[in-house]
């Protein structure tokens, strides 16, 4: 006979990560406020990092309030709001400009509120996309428990409907990093949903020869890629500084070379803190990771893939241990969204991935973002506290 015990109300080893990754934030945008811009010396981003850390407890306190399945009943209400936010921004681009809109590095993609500061409705998106996508799955699974091939192409026709609005107002801000985002966790949530493997192969198979035509365009017709594929300036721009990062050293290429040079200078254990001899722009935002491997060296930036490992590990151990499938949907959402940009954010400063803007989670200065992977991890927490646990689980 099972016999059910009292649940775990709160994950302190997942608070207990985030309360590292709040450490290492803070040393980490502390070692880079010297190199900073004139302008920004003064701004004391450690604390005002801190500070959206505390805001983000405060989200994580609210989201658990709220029993997750609620979620699932306001979760076509959240998307219709999310996409009103997005679509402001769309208005101010194309048609006439809209108050508090914001165009910053080519992307119109913020609002900014005088005394507030800046808002991204992409970031808000992503949590209200997770939710959704996991309600549509969930009821599908509910409604077909045995599936077949035409159930499972069902069922991703229900996720691409779902996901052509939101990401087709990122394609025109544009905001290529943050569509890529909300393409991983398509990717995760088609890869947890049950979808029979003949068809995620298909799906992959012709990603790959997607990517690969556009490969070939570039390097055998270059005048239709920049012209059909790649059409905003900026974006080009990113791409060249991407593949020829020494060539364009000067211009596109300049914040590549600044990291390289950061990451390889800083070897095993660093220069030390707030000693540094390359200026790496944005070094408290998107290229944190640089700044640490240059002060920190090989040892520093394993500390912060080590954190990412365990917070990871420890959300899939959440997931796994639900026996609600919309829970495990909601935190497989969460575990692709943030693995991905980990991935992302990585890979592009040490150069095996383009420049997108992507912020470290929970490691950059940022507020909404950070903000967002609060609110991300309450979800996750949420899902944990209302858990039960039985005697032969």
């Amino acid at each position: 006979m099972n016999k059910e015990n009292t649940p775990q109300k709160i994950d302190y080893t997942l608070l207990f990560i985030l309360f590292l990754m709040a450490i290492v934030s803070a040393i980490a945008i502390q070692s880079a406020q010297p190199f900073l811009p004139d302008k920004l010396k003064n701004i004391n981003f450690a604390a005002q990092q801190l500070q959206w850390y505390v805001i983000g407890i405060v989200a994580i306190i609210g989201t658990m309030v709220i029993d997750f399945d609620r979620f699932k009943m306001i979760s076509w209400y959240l998307y219709g709001f999310g996409l009103f936010l997005l679509s402001g921004l769309f208005i101010e681009k194309y048609f006439f400009p809209v108050p508090f809109a914001e165009n910053i590095k080519g992307a119109t993609a913020w609002y900014r509120f005088p005394g507030l500061g800046s808002f991204q409705p992409s970031e808000l998106m992503k949590i209200i996309f997770i939710i959704v996508l996991s309600k549509i799955i969930a009821d599908h699974r509910e409604k077909y428990p045995i599936n077949n091939v035409k159930d499972d192409l069902l069922l991703i026709g229900k996720i691409m409907l779902a996901a052509a609005p939101p990401i087709g107002f990122l394609v025109l801000q544009p905001d290529m990093g943050m569509t890529m985002v909300f393409m991983s966790i398509i990717a995760t949530m088609i890869l947890v949903a049950g979808i029979k493997w003949r068809i995620i192969f298909s799906v992959v198979f012709t990603a790959i020869f997607i990517v690969s035509l556009g490969v070939f365009l570039y390097f055998y017709f270059p005048d239709f890629f920049f012209k059909y594929v790649i059409t905003d300036q900026y974006q080009m721009n990113r791409f060249y500084g991407w593949l020829a990062p020494y060539e364009t050293a000067g211009n596109e290429g300049h914040q590549l070379v600044r990291s390289l040079l950061a990451i390889g200078s800083g070897q095993l254990q660093g220069k030390g803190f707030q000693e540094s001899e390359v200026t790496i722009p944005e070094g408290h935002t998107d290229f944190i990771f640089a700044v640490v491997a240059e002060q920190f060296g090989f040892i520093g930036t394993s500390i912060i893939i080590s954190l990412f490992f365990l917070l990871i590990y420890r959300m899939i151990h959440i997931a796994l241990e639900s026996h609600d499938p919309y829970g495990s949907y909601l935190c497989a959402g969460v575990i692709g969204m943030i693995t991905f940009q980990v991935f992302q954010n990585v890979g592009m400063t040490v150069g095996i991935l383009p420049i997108t803007g992507l912020p470290l989670p929970f490691i950059s200065y940022g507020g909404s973002s950070l903000a967002t992977y609060m609110l991300a991890i309450g979800i996750v927490l949420n899902v944990r506290s209302r858990t039960k646990k039985f005697m032969f689980d």
